[in-house]
C-alpha cells in the first residue's frame, strides 16, 4: 500500500474523502471540514458549501460552532491555575463562588426541589473538574423537577434565550438544591460553564481574556474565541437544525445577526467557542506533545496526564456508561467511551476502531475533535448540522472508521 508519509496510506486517505463525499451528495450534510495529523503531516478534506442551498464551498478556515467540543479546550485554562497554584484541586470552591457554600442535597434525584438535606461535604475544585459537584445534565432525569428548573432558570444554552452574565447565573444555580453530594456521581455540562466562572473570579480576568492570553495566543489559534468579528463573518455559516421527525432543514442560528456576532453575556466553556480545524489541531497536537507547542510549554506534562486521564470511580463511571448507551436514542450512539478526565472523554474500553487512550469529546453541533496518544494521531471533524438528527452523527462514526483503516505502520 502506497503511503501518503506519517504512516498514513494515500489509498486510506483516498477511502476517507470517499466517505465524507457520499455524506455531502447524500444532501443531508451541506458541507463539511476534515482534519487529520500524524507526526508532522497534515491531511486537510473541505467538501461541499456553507450553505444547505449551494453558495460559498467549505475552506479549510472555515468557522464552525465548536458547541461540546469547547470543553476539551476551555478547560486548559483552569490547567494553567493549577500549574501555578493559584488553585489547588481540593481548595473549597466557595472561596471564589460563594454561591456554592451551605449546599442542600435532594433526598432523591427526581424528588420535590424542597426535599432535601444538608450536603455532606462541601463543593471542591475537584469536584467542579471533574464535573462531579452534584447538578448537571442528566439525560436519564428529564422530566424531574430539578432537570425542569435547571431548563427554566436558564442554566444551559440549549433554549432560545441565551444565559444570563455570569453572576445572575451563579445567582440562579445558587438557588437550586444539588441532585446528588458533591463528589458522588459525575453529571454531564454545567460544571464546564462553571469553570469559566471560576477562572474568571480566580483571576480577576474575563474568561475569555484569560484562555486567550494562556492558551490561544501561545498557540496560535487567531479564530477561537465565543463570538466573530465582522470581518471574519463571511466564513460562518448558518448551523442547520433538521426536524427530527421529518428531516427538513431548519436555520437553528444565522451567522449575520446570530448568537456568534457579538460577543455573549456568558462565555460558555462548555459549548460556546467558534474556532477552525487548524487553531483545533494546534490544541490537541499540544497535548499528544505532553504539553509543549514550539519549543514553548503550555501546560506542565502532569496537568495533561491529570486531563487526558480516567478520572471516575467504578460507580461514576457505571452512571456515565448508562447515560451514553441508555439513550442512544437521543445521542445516536456518540459517548460510549467509558471514563472521562478534566473536560473530555476518556476511552477505558474498545467499542469501536479507536483504542483505549484516545481523548476528547464530540458536539451537538456536529463536531467531533480527538488525539490518540498511541497513535500520535489527531482527528477533526467540523460540520454546520446538530445531531437533532443522526445523520452527522452517522457522519462522524463513519469519518473516525475510515481515519483508523488509513493507518499504514
Amino acid at each position: 500500500m502506497e503511503n501518503a508519509g506519517g504512516g498514513l496510506s494515500k489509498t486510506g486517505l483516498r477511502r476517507v474523502r470517499d466517505v465524507l463525499e457520499r455524506h455531502v451528495e447524500s444532501g443531508r450534510i451541506p458541507g463539511l471540514v476534515a482534519l487529520i495529523g500524524r507526526g508532522e503531516e497534515t491531511h486537510v478534506e473541505a467538501v461541499g458549501t456553507m450553505r444547505r442551498d449551494g453558495g460559498a464551498p467549505m475552506r479549510r478556515d472555515t468557522l464552525f460552532r465548536m458547541a461540546s467540543t469547547s470543553k476539551p479546550v476551555s478547560i486548559a485554562a483552569a490547567m494553567v491555575l493549577l500549574d501555578e497554584c493559584r488553585i489547588r484541586l481540593d481548595d473549597l470552591a466557595e472561596e471564589w463562588l460563594p454561591e456554592l457554600a451551605d449546599r442542600r442535597v435532594l433526598k432523591r434525584p427526581d424528588g420535590p426541589l424542597d426535599d432535601t438535606v444538608p450536603a455532606r461535604r462541601p463543593i471542591t475544585v475537584r469536584d467542579i473538574l471533574t464535573s462531579t459537584f452534584g447538578l448537571g445534565m442528566d439525560q436519564t432525569s428529564l422530566g424531574t423537577p430539578i432537570m425542569n428548573a435547571v431548563f427554566e432558570q436558564g442554566l444551559t444554552p440549549d433554549l432560545p434565550e441565551p444565559m444570563p452574565e455570569p453572576d445572575e447565573w451563579m445567582r440562579r444555580l445558587g438557588a437550586l438544591p444539588l441532585a446528588h453530594h458533591p463528589g458522588e456521581r459525575w453529571q454531564y455540562h454545567i460544571a464546564a460553564d462553571l469553570v469559566g466562572v471560576l477562572v474568571a473570579r480566580v483571576t480577576g480576568e474575563p474568561f475569555e481574556a484569560f484562555l486567550r492570553e494562556r492558551v490561544f495566543g501561545p498557540l496560535g489559534m487567531e479564530d477561537t474565541g465565543f463570538h466573530v468579528p465582522a470581518g471574519k463573518m463571511d466564513r460562518l455559516p448558518p448551523l442547520y437544525a433538521p426536524d427530527p421527525r421529518t428531516g427538513e432543514f431548519h436555520v437553528w442560528d444565522e451567522a449575520e445577526g446570530g448568537r456568534h456576532s457579538r460577543p455573549p453575556a456568558f462565555p460558555g466553556g462548555g459549548g460556546g467557542l467558534v474556532s477552525t480545524a487548524d487553531d483545533y489541531h494546534a490544541y490537541f497536537r499540544m497535548l499528544l506533545n505532553r504539553g509543549m507547542h514550539r519549543g514553548e510549554r503550555i501546560l506542565s506534562r502532569p496537568a495533561v496526564e491529570l486531563m487526558t486521564t480516567d478520572r471516575l470511580t467504578a460507580g461514576q463511571r457505571a452512571a456515565r456508561h448508562a447515560m451514553a448507551s441508555d439513550n442512544v436514542h437521543v445521542s445516536f450512539g456518540q459517548g460510549q467511551h467509558g471514563g472521562w478526565g478534566l473536560g473530555m472523554a476518556v476511552r477505558t474500553h474498545r467499542g469501536d476502531y479507536a483504542p483505549i487512550g484516545q481523548f476528547g469529546w464530540d458536539g451537538g453541533a456536529g463536531t467531533s475533535t480527538y488525539a490518540d496518544p498511541g497513535n500520535r494521531l489527531t482527528g477533526i471533524l467540523l460540520t454546520q448540522v446538530g445531531m437533532s438528527v443522526p445523520d452527522p452523527a452517522r457522519l462522524i462514526h463513519d469519518f473516525w472508521t475510515t481515519l483508523y483503516q488509513a493507518i499504514d505502520d
